[in-house]
């Protein structure tokens, strides 16, 4: 029975006469405006909304995976203490500044197909949030719509309860007067008071009945101006319908192609069936390409030759070991100048790389096999809630079929029975005046009809219902989300 409450969600909108819904609040709400006022401001449905932006934002993520990557860094740091010199290789106790900057482009080949398989999950999930964000808007519509029910079952009642009563304060004068002419004892008179005070307690108890009601569909509205708060008097009428004619079975196959429930456990064995492909491509090399610039400056003295010493242009170096002759080389006189320009060593400095990464998986600790078993677990497990969902469906929708028959009987039933009661009372009444029956006869006839009355009223609703929830079942929704 649980799909069968969620479809009656919005059962009612079929029967309100179109209403605009401005953004000030109405005085009178009818039920259209009341749950797009529940729609429009329900935590749970702005929650599952962002859930749906998340979808999206997961599809740009899986687009952005066939794009290349690049990165850029620069690095500037100061060094003291032993370090090398970067002119002569030498270690030096000295103090110098040092930048370097690199970009670096990376693009995938080829990943086992991961992209293309996370861009067709990530497509899936969106359709699964869509879905799941209609079940929630049809919960709570399903809570408004009950609310609402109830508000008008305890109006109808209420307006019974008065109608009734003023018949009791009528027949209440009418009969003391014939008491006061002598024509009717005084008894005759007491139970006619004891009738009225019932009826007059009764309708105490309706109107805070209306007035709790009222409450707790303001409350689902997150509306607190209890006060002002009422629902449109509006006439509900049995609709005109032929979906009692039509074959349960016809209304199963349309109600799986239609129910947000089989829609989403459908996409939720999609993506099962998706995991398991993204942990497959795991088995599958990857080939990346890259391409990589850098460049490098310093503050550093440079130490360069300037020429040959004229007064010593050799020097000696070493000596031939067996004629002791002696190795001479060119005597270069050094010179120490400050650093290039800034731009003159990035642009001297620089040096690029490119090439081919290929990873192959070879062992892995059975990491990858085991994920795959799981998914192909997770696949059966949402391939059985499916075929649950669709045997509940089954199921719902037979019963719905048998209660919307047994509702249609049963207002028929209670309609015959008001008919019955009010020519019975009419009956009563005329008896009564001309004194052939006595106030305790008349009381119990009218509170027959009364009850007669309310249980047709709950018999109607009931029925309304019954016929809407077929309907929902067969595809035919009042609001499309």
């Amino acid at each position: 029975m649980k799909i069968i409450y969620s479809l009656i969600l919005v059962v009612f909108v079929f029967c309100t006469s179109t209403t605009s819904f401005a953004q000030e609040q109405p005085t009178e709400w009818t039920l259209e405006a009341c749950i797009k006022h529940a729609l429009e401001n329900n935590i749970t449905v702005k929650q599952t909304q962002l859930d749906l932006e998340n979808a999206e934002i997961d599809i740009k993520d899986a687009v952005g995976n066939y794009l290349p990557s690049l990165n850029v860094g620069a690095n500037n740091q100061w060094v003291s203490g032993l370090t090398q010199n970067v002119t002569t290789g030498v270690l030096e106790q000295q103090v110098n500044r040092n930048f370097s900057a690199n970009a670096t482009s990376t693009v995938s080949i080829f990943n086992g197909l991961s992209n293309l398989r996370q861009f067709e999950r990530a497509k899936i999930n969106r359709l699964a949030s869509t879905y799941n964000l209609n079940q929630i808007k049809d919960d709570i519509s399903l809570a408004v719509a009950n609310s609402y029910l109830q508000v008008l079952v305890s109006k109808q009642s209420l307006a019974i309860l008065e109608e009734q009563n003023k018949v009791t304060q009528e027949q209440l004068q009418q009969t003391q007067s014939l008491v006061d002419a002598g024509t009717l004892p005084e008894g005759e008179i007491l139970q006619i008071r004891a009738q009225n005070a019932d009826e007059v307690r009764q309708i105490a108890v309706a109107e805070n009945d209306v007035q709790v009601s009222l409450i707790g569909l303001a409350q689902n509205l997150l509306i607190k101006d209890y006060e002002n708060f009422d629902i449109a008097d509006e006439e509900y009428d049995i609709p005109i319908t032929e979906i009692l004619e039509k074959n349960p079975d016809e209304i199963i196959e349309k109600a799986k192609q239609e129910r947000y429930e089989v829609l989403l456990a459908e996409q939720d064995v999609e993506l099962a069936k998706k995991d398991l492909q993204l942990a497959k491509s795991q088995y599958y090399p990857t080939l990346n390409a890259f391409f990589n610039y850098n460049t490098r400056e310093s503050d550093r003295e440079r130490v360069i030759s300037g020429g040959l010493d004229p007064d010593n242009p050799t020097q000696q170096i070493g000596v031939v070991e067996n004629t002791g002759q002696a190795v001479v080389s060119p005597n270069f006189l050094l010179e120490t100048v400050s650093a290039d320009p800034f731009f003159d060593q990035l642009r001297n400095n620089d040096g690029y790389a490119f090439g081919l990464q290929l990873n192959i998986p070879v062992f892995n600790g059975f990491s990858v096999r085991n994920q795959v078993a799981r998914n192909k677990i997770n696949v059966e497990r949402s391939e059985y809630q499916l075929e649950q969902i669709e045997l509940n469906l089954e199921s719902n929708v037979y019963q719905a079929y048998l209660d919307a028959r047994g509702a249609a009987k049963a207002y028929d039933a209670a309609l015959s029975a008001v008919e019955s009661q009010q020519t019975a009372f009419d009956y009563a009444k005329e008896r009564f005046n001309v004194g052939v029956s006595n106030g305790f006869e008349f009381t119990q006839s009218k509170f027959r009809l009364t009850n007669a009355e309310n249980q047709l009223i709950q018999a109607k609703y009931n029925f309304i219902f019954q016929i809407k929830v077929l309907e929902l079942f067969f595809g035919i929704r009042p609001i499309e989300y």
